[in-house]
């Protein structure tokens, strides 16, 4: 699969949230765009439920917040580059700059984790986390996770 597929240009965003609260909260506000039957309450809900778990800080400056929904027939994805890096509890107890949070279908368990992966490799390669930080708008960021 193809990022671009589940990864829109509007839900690309450079942002200075402040916290990890408020960057979940963003990225709900993003993805409710996405799904006018959802209230970004719905999504901030669904993201907190997760990080409650554990955090998605995978280290490196890199999070993956994710979230499971039934009211949505597709998976959206939400790129957030912080212009400052936040506190998220990664596990390697750095602050985080990069979040890619993915948000699926509750029955789509199998897509959910194929697609974790997929980003999750992405953003195992230095060069293209190198790119994303050196990027100074949203298009340019876009254009760097879906090459």
């Amino acid at each position: 699969m193809e990022l671009s597929t589940i990864l829109q240009p509007e839900c690309t965003t450079c942002a200075t949230p402040g916290s990890k609260k408020k960057v979940l909260e963003l990225i709900s506000d993003i993805a409710a765009v996405q799904y006018p039957t959802l209230s970004s309450q719905e999504i901030f809900e669904s993201l907190l439920a997760r990080e409650k778990m554990g955090s998605t800080g995978i280290g490196n400056g890199i999070a993956i917040p994710h979230g499971r929904l039934t009211n949505i027939e597709r998976p959206v994805a939400v790129l957030v580059k912080c212009e400052d890096p936040i506190a998220f509890d990664a596990i390697d107890k750095q602050p985080v700059d990069i979040l890619f949070a993915l948000l699926v279908p509750s029955e789509q368990c199998e897509q959910h984790l194929a697609t974790l992966s997929l980003m999750a490799e992405k953003l195992n390669d230095k060069a293209v986390v190198k790119q994303l930080r050196k990027t100074s708008n949203e298009s340019e960021l876009y254009q760097v996770i879906t090459q």
